[in-house]
This record gives structure tokens, sequence and C-alpha cells, in this order.
């Protein structure tokens, strides 16, 4: 099993405090003879209907030598999860969870901006100080 993130337990934290059930720590992926493991899975309860939704959930601390190199990182490891979650659990949507600063200093940015544009990606942004989701990005 991989190593877990600097920010796992702040997002699992952040997350059961907006409501979410943590039902994965980590959401295993099997496809072939190969196993993936995204950090976290949760499901939500919405509506009068009680309907679920269910969400797999990527953390990312962004520490690297550079945020750039981080996030060329992220987006392809993003993309490959994202196309085998497709395939095995569509009805589960995957987001990347990211630091505040770190929203700030890429996605307030050109660079950010444009992936937000061309819905690259699903975001959880969060402030790791008071372990709370501060924006869901769609």
């Amino acid at each position: 099993m991989p190593k877990k993130d600097i920010y796992h337990d702040t997002v699992k934290t952040a997350l059961l405090k907006d409501g979410w059930t943590i039902t994965h720590d980590p959401l295993k992926l099997e496809i072939g003879k190969k196993e993936l493991f995204v950090d976290l899975g949760a499901e939500h309860l919405i509506g009068a209907a009680r309907a679920e939704q269910k969400i797999a959930v990527e953390i990312k601390s962004f520490i690297g030598r550079s945020d750039v190199d981080d996030l060329e990182k992220a987006l392809g490891q993003y993309t490959l999860y994202y196309d085998i979650l497709e395939d095995l659990e569509p009805d589960r949507e995957l987001y990347l969870a990211i630091k505040e600063l770190v929203f700030s200093n890429l996605f307030e940015e050109p660079i950010g901006q444009v992936l937000l544009r061309k819905k690259r990606l699903k975001l959880i942004v969060f402030n790791p100080t008071q372990e709370v989701i501060s924006k869901w990005i769609p």
C-alpha cells in the first residue's frame, strides 16, 4: 500500500465535518494484475430521496521542487484514476484535494484557470489549519 499524504488525516477530518462518511481508506482499484489506491472513498446522503453521492479523493500536498512539476504528476495520476473509475465505478466522482495555498498559487493563475475552464479536474480545496473544506469545484 502507498504511503499516506501528509494531509491525509486533515482531509479525512474535513470530509467528516462536511457530512461525508468515509467508506474506503484507501479505495482500492484493481485492473488486470495491477492494484492502484486512491486515498479515500466517501459517500454522502443527498436529498429527500436519500440518494447516495459517491466520491473518490486523491490528496496532494504539493511539496515537491515546484508547483508545476507537482501539478503535472497530479494530473497524470488523476487522469489514470479517472479513466479506471469510469470503468469500475462510474457512479463515483473523482476529486483532487489541495490546500488553499496551492489553489491560490496555481488555480487562481492562468495555468490553473485553463484547467478549470476546460473542466479537466474536480477540486476539493481545504484549510489545513482548521481542517475544513473551503471550496468544492465540480
